[in-house]
C-alpha cells in the first residue's frame, strides 16, 4: 500500500499521514438519496470545495483515490518547504564567517533532514484528513472515481447521483519519452521525499519551478549537483533577469548547468545511470547516482470516464467555461485539472468560484482573479499578473520601472543585496498591470502588490501606504516613489518651484 502511495516503508511518520489521509481500516459509507454536490479529488481545491459546500449546508461527497492533501500536501508545497529550510540552514551555517560568526562547513546528517521533512508533513495531515472531513458532514469515500452517466459517479461498487460534481483530481508529473529512461530508473517529485540518503551525484532535468528548487537544495545539503533544461535559462515563465541572476547564482553555489540542452538517452551504469545530451550539434554526457525529473505535470484524466458525462477535456485538462463550467452544464471543474495556475493558492481560489457559481447560481469569473506566485529558491523570485510583453502586445502602453535590491537597507543590513522590484503600469492612469520581486522574502512582499492589483489601485497607493523600517518590502514603496518623481515633468516642477516663490513673499 505504502509503496504504491509513494511513501516510504517502515516509517513511522508516513504510517502516521497514511492513517490520516488514506486509512486502510475506512469504510466508505452507503450513499442515500441524491448529493448537492460530489467532489472527485480531495488535493486542495477538492478539500476547500468539500468544506465550503457542507458548511454551507450542503449534502456533499468527497472522493480521493490516493492520498487526501493531494500534491500540496503529500509530495509537492509541504515537503519541499521543509527540505528548503534545512538546506537555507546549512547555507547559513557555510557561509556564517561573513557575519562575524566562526562555524565552518555543516555536517548535514540527510537521514535526519528527510525524518523531520516526514514528521511535519505528518503533523499537518490532520487538517487533510479523512476523520476531519468526515467530521464536517462529509462523506468521504476513499477508491477509484468515475463518471458513469451525467448525474452519476461510481467509486468503490457504489452508485453516487449528484445535483452538481465537482472534478478536482490534479495532476501528475509529466515524464518525457527518453530512450532508457525507465530502465534506469527516476525519481519525481512524487519519490523524492522517500529517500533516506543522499545521492552524491543528482542530475536535475527541468529548469522550470520544481527543478530550480530542488537542485539548489540538494545542493546545499551536499550533493553534486548538474541540471539540464531544453530552455536558454532558468524559469522560463518569470523575467529575465530573475532568470539570469538566479542563473550566476546556482554556478556560484556549484551547481553545473547544460541550458538549451536535449537529453537524447539514459542508460544504466550500475547503481548509477548516465544521460546523454546534446545542444547546438555537440553531444555530452553526465553520470548520476540519482535522476529527478521535473519537466513540467500533466493533468489527470485517464480513470475518469468523461465520455460518460458528456466533459470535454484536452491536452490541457477538462475544458471550463470562465465560471469554470465544463461542456455538462451539471459539472464543473477547478484546480491543476483544468488551470494554468498548477498552484495550491490557485486551486484554493479557483474552488471558491466554482462552489459559489455551482451550488449558489454565482456568476463568479475566473478570469477576474489575480494570482500571484512564487518559486522558494534562494533569492525567492514571485510574480503577479502581467510581464512587459504581454501587457505590450494586450495594447497596452507600459511604463517599467525597477528598484534593486542593493538601494534597499535591510537587505544591505543582511547582506541579501541580489535581486530587485519591478512593476509594470499603464502609463496614463498608473494602475499596476503586474510585476517582479526577487530577494529573500519575495513570497511574503509579492501579497501586498497582489492586494493592490486585486482592489485596482495605482502605483501611488505603494508610495503613500506606510510600512516600518527597515524592512525589505521598502522596495515596494521605492517604486511608488519612483513613479511620483517620473510624474514631476520640467513643466510641473517648474510651475511648482514658481508657487514656491510666490509664497514666500
Amino acid at each position: 500500500m505504502k509503496k504504491a502511495l509513494h511513501l516510504l516503508e517502515g516509517d513511522a511518520h508516513d504510517a502516521t499521514l497514511a492513517a490520516r489521509v488514506h486509512p486502510q481500516e475506512w469504510k466508505n459509507p452507503t450513499p442515500e438519496g441524491r448529493y448537492n454536490l460530489v467532489v472527485i479529488g480531495a488535493g486542495t481545491a477538492g478539500l476547500v470545495a468539500a468544506a465550503g459546500a457542507a458548511g454551507l449546508g450542503g449534502k456533499v461527497a468527497l472522493i480521493e483515490r490516493r492520498l487526501m492533501g493531494g500534491d500540496c500536501l503529500n509530495f509537492g508545497c509541504v515537503p519541499s518547504k521543509a527540505l528548503i529550510r534545512s538546506a537555507r540552514v546549512a547555507a547559513t551555517v557555510r557561509e556564517a564567517r561573513a557575519y562575524g560568526v566562526d562555524a565552518g562547513e555543516p555536517k548535514v546528517d540527510f537521514s535526519k533532514v528527510m525524518s523531520r521533512v516526514r514528521s511535519l508533513r505528518a503533523g499537518i495531515a490532520h487538517h487533510d484528513s479523512a476523520e476531519r472531513f468526515q467530521g464536517l458532514g462529509v462523506d468521504v469515500y476513499l477508491g477509484e472515481g468515475r463518471f458513469v452517466a451525467p448525474d452519476a459517479v461510481e467509486v468503490a461498487g457504489q452508485r453516487l447521483t449528484f445535483s452538481r460534481a465537482l472534478i478536482a483530481s490534479g495532476a501528475k508529473p509529466a515524464v518525457p519519452p527518453i530512450p532508457g529512461i525507465e530502465e534506469a530508473g527516476y525519481l519525481t517529485n512524487e519519490t523524492v521525499f522517500t529517500l533516506t540518503s543522499l545521492p552524491s551525484r543528482i542530475v536535475v532535468l527541468g529548469g522550470g519551478p520544481i527543478g530550480c528548487e530542488l537542485a539548489q537544495a540538494f545542493r546545499r545539503l551536499g550533493s553534486r549537483v548538474v541540471l539540464i533544461s531544453n530552455e536558454e535559462r532558468l524559469l522560463p515563465r518569470e523575467d529575465p533577469e530573475a532568470g539570469t541572476l538566479l542563473m550566476r547564482r546556482f554556478e556560484a553555489e556549484g551547481i553545473t548547468l547544460h541550458l538549451g540542452a536535449q537529453v537524447t538517452r539514459v542508460e544504466p551504469q550500475g547503481e548509477a545511470k548516465r544521460i546523454h545530451f546534446e545542444r547546438g550539434g555537440a553531444v555530452g554526457a553526465v553520470d548520476g547516482d540519482a535522476l529527478l525529473v521535473s519537466t513540467g505535470r500533466v493533468p489527470e484524466l485517464e480513470s475518469l470516464s468523461l465520455e460518460a458525462a458528456g466533459v470535454r477535456s484536452g491536452p490541457h485538462g477538462v475544458e471550463v467555461d470562465d465560471r469554470l463550467r465544463t461542456s455538462n452544464p451539471r459539472v464543473y471543474a477547478a484546480g491543476d485539472i483544468c488551470s494554468r495556475f498548477k498552484f495550491t493558492h490557485a486551486a484554493d481560489a479557483l474552488a471558491r468560484v466554482a462552489l459559489q457559481n455551482a451550488l449558489f447560481l454565482g456568476r463568479k469569473k475566473a478570469s477576474a482573479l489575480v494570482i500571484p506566485w512564487c518559486t522558494y529558491t534562494d533569492p525567492e523570485v514571485a510574480h503577479v499578473g502581467l510581464s512587459a510583453k504581454e501587457a505590450e502586445a494586450r495594447g497596452d502602453a507600459v511604463v517599467t520601472l525597477t528598484v534593486p535590491m542593493s538601494s534597499v537597507d535591510r537587505a544591505i543590513l543582511e547582506s541579501e543585496t541580489e535581486g530587485f522590484g519591478r512593476i509594470h503600469l499603464d502609463a496614463k492612469s498608473g494602475k499596476l498591470l503586474g510585476g517582479t520581486i526577487v530577494g529573500s522574502h519575495a513570497g511574503e512582499n509579492i501579497g501586498e502588490l497582489a492586494l493592490a492589483m486585486t482592489q485596482g489601485l495605482t502605483v501611488g497607493a505603494l508610495a503613500n501606504t506606510v510600512l516600518p523600517y527597515p524592512t525589505q518590502g521598502e522596495v515596494l514603496k521605492r517604486l511608488g516613489d519612483a513613479w511620483n518623481r517620473r510624474r514631476l515633468t520640467p513643466r510641473a516642477k517648474n510651475f511648482l518651484t514658481r508657487f514656491l516663490e510666490w509664497r514666500r513673499r
